[in-house]
């Protein structure tokens, strides 16, 4: 398989997982957001659509809009 490399936006502490990862679970890494871009992309569901499943899903996981709103101040 073909591969490119893209940049994208993440929080510094996902970045800093990434940086001090091994190769080998870097490969992971981006085996695995490759695959999640993927489906994304090819998905058929509107954006909105797309949106609503993800924060149902975190919200089934205990992301509440308080542990959201601390998480994205704790830059």
């Amino acid at each position: 398989m073909e591969t490119k490399t893209i940049t994208i936006r993440v929080n510094a502490e996902v970045a800093r997982i990434f940086e001090e990862a091994s190769e080998e679970e870097c490969r992971k890494m981006e085996a695995l957001l490759s695959l999640k871009l993927g489906n994304a992309t090819r998905s058929k569901k509107t954006l909105e659509e797309v949106m609503s499943e993800i924060s149902r899903n975190a919200q089934a996981r205990g992301l509440t809009p308080e542990v959201l709103e601390s998480i994205l101040n704790d830059e």
